[in-house]
């Protein structure tokens, strides 16, 4: 099994729809987890270009309740990919998504609402 360490932040919720019980957030998530075959010798990491991730293994982390997502392209995909030299792997990308939210509005307009927003990793 590899460790997987992740952060995330909300860079900002866009919507909220009670009508379609949902809401759209803009996050950042970046995943940390050390491969050895990676390891090279040397005192500086190495920034990759993106479209290498299809080169090495990465989580497969999804979001519970998306709707719809998608990565940034502009002007090219928003992924960062960064090996240190112990094999340490930085995985950073931001990513824009549609979550379900099950909203009870009977209290409206004195209601409060809890919308999660978890992730999870397929098992394979």
């Amino acid at each position: 099994p590899v460790s997987v360490g992740m952060s995330l932040d909300i860079a900002s919720i866009d919507t909220i729809s009670e009508i379609n019980m949902d809401y759209t957030a803009t996050i950042f998530l970046r995943q940390r987890w050390t491969d050895e075959r990676l390891c090279f010798d040397g005192n500086k990491s190495l920034s990759l270009d993106g479209r290498l991730v299809e080169m090495l293994w990465v989580p497969d982390t999804f979001i519970v309740d998306s709707k719809k997502s998608f990565l940034h392209d502009i002007t090219v995909e928003n992924r960062l990919i960064r090996i240190y030299p112990n094999g340490t792997v930085l995985y950073a990308l931001r990513i824009t998504t549609t979550v379900a939210c099950s909203m009870d509005l009977t209290k409206y307009p004195m209601d409060k609402q809890t919308c999660t927003l978890q992730l999870e990793s397929c098992k394979k």
